[in-house]
């Protein structure tokens, strides 16, 4: 699952609308099959689902599956789009804030007479299907895949550091003094002139390597920023609401004192401040601008796989007490209520959340099956590819995951917290921005 800016536009519809209206994404291939289209943002998932499609056709002689990504600026306005129009595809991969609004417009099916028909066995899932159950207390997504956070370190800088990988293991945070995370971070950067971060003298202004990438992030939930931070001090997005929450948060003193202490390190030169490198993680690490990297799942191949360098993967942060915790989205597959071939493509959907299409197409690591054999197996292959993803395995395991919260007009609350981010971490605003932003969550997630 890669980082997902869901953009999509009813403003757009009716013009993105009258270009795809042209070709239907439903029919019969030659030879008396039917095709089933499915869609994802992902083309490392297309190429990694597509290792299925051997295995599903062969048991599904009479079904043709059609795999479409589209980048992912320009995929929730096409199946916008394609709603409007009858065209969406039959099937197609979606991201938790947008169950609500699907689901509300009847634009996505309801699973639970599938499910009962086919005896379709939803306990065999780990992680992801209590997030893909709406208001209406049906299932309406069938697990793909979930994401979390781990923190990559260069293990070259860490050793003339001094640091062992152990050091990275247990890294302790609160957001008075910043725990043993906050000394790594100081000792890991080093100014222009071969001064740390924690030695007298150091220039903050000229850094050549800072100890750890921005952590600043405008995204409403961040995953792979300051949400690892504040959940091991119990702060959850949701607040006390595992699904359809009322309001966000933002002004939990816990929440203000982190996204304080992580505006901060940027202000005392530890990490790029908001904004500063515009390049992916792995592209700083390569160029020896950052030390660490905190990031997501889907970027461990690419993070690991940086030329001359040796990465390690450690989990996230944990508290003084030993805690840990982390926000974990999870990806589902969706059917187009207006399908013409509901059928074949729950044949499709339920292939793909078999053990036996997660275990090949979990092999690529840009995700994690949510079949625990499948997960297991992933872990196992990419270890032979010299990429240890265990962490990601013992957050799963040791309960420090809780999921991302199904909730209403969850992309109208994306759009409007965003900017309000983006100016507390560049200084155009102070603390009074968090209340604003709880009020906001507030009057967007209550509104009908």
């Amino acid at each position: 699952m890669k980082k997902l800016r869901i953009i999509a536009s009813i403003a757009l519809v009716g013009l993105v609308a009258a270009g795809l209206a042209a070709c239907s994404t439903s029919g019969t291939a030659s030879g008396g099959k039917t095709t089933v289209n499915w869609w994802t943002w992902d083309d490392q998932q297309a190429a990694a689902y597509k290792l299925c499609l051997p295995g599903f056709e062969k048991a599904n002689p009479n079904i043709d599956v059609k795999i479409t990504q589209y980048n992912v600026n320009d995929y929730f306005t096409k199946l916008t789009a394609g709603f409007v129009a009858g065209t969406a595809p039959d099937a197609f991969q979606d991201s938790v804030p947008q169950l609500g609004i699907y689901a509300s417009q009847k634009q996505i099916l309801p699973l639970d007479d599938l499910i009962k028909k086919t005896n379709y066995n939803l306990g065999q899932f780990d992680v992801g299907v209590a997030s893909w159950k709406y208001t209406d207390g049906k299932q309406y997504g069938i697990p793909l895949d979930w994401a979390g956070a781990a923190i990559y370190f260069n293990e070259d800088m860490i050793k003339k550091a001094g640091l062992t990988d152990q050091d990275i293991n247990n890294l302790t945070w609160n957001p008075t003094d910043g725990g043993t995370f906050d000394k790594v971070v100081a000792h890991l950067t080093i100014d222009k002139n071969g001064v740390r971060g924690d030695q007298p003298g150091f220039d903050k202004n000229n850094v050549k390597t800072y100890g750890i990438a921005s952590l600043a992030a405008q995204d409403f939930n961040g995953q792979t920023s300051w949400n690892p931070f504040v959940a091991t001090l119990g702060w959850k997005l949701g607040g006390t609401k595992a699904a359809w929450p009322t309001e966000i948060p933002y002004n939990d003193p816990n929440l203000v004192s982190t996204l304080n202490y992580i505006k901060k390190l940027g202000d005392r030169g530890l990490m790029p401040k908001y904004g500063q490198f515009t390049v992916s993680s792995a592209d700083q690490m390569g160029a020896g601008n950052v030390a660490m990297a905190q990031d997501g799942t889907w970027n461990a191949t690419s993070l690991t796989k940086v030329p001359g360098l040796k990465v390690g993967i450690a989990p996230t942060v944990k508290s003084a007490d030993g805690t840990r915790g982390m926000i974990s989205n999870s990806n589902a597959n969706n059917i187009f209520a207006g399908s013409k071939h509901v059928d074949q493509a729950w044949k499709w959907v339920t292939y793909m959340g078999s053990t036996a299409c997660q275990t090949t197409a979990g092999k690529t690591a840009t995700f994690l099956p949510s079949i625990a054999s499948a997960l297991q197996s992933t872990v196992d292959y990419q270890k032979t590819q010299g990429v240890d993803i265990q962490s990601f395995v013992d957050a799963a395991k040791n309960n420090e995951l809780y999921p991302a919260p199904p909730m209403a007009n969850g992309q109208e609350l994306a759009d409007t917290i965003q900017p309000e981010f983006e100016a507390f971490f560049t200084g155009e605003k102070g603390d009074s921005i968090f209340q604003t932003m709880q009020t906001q969550s507030q009057q967007i997630l209550t509104k009908k």
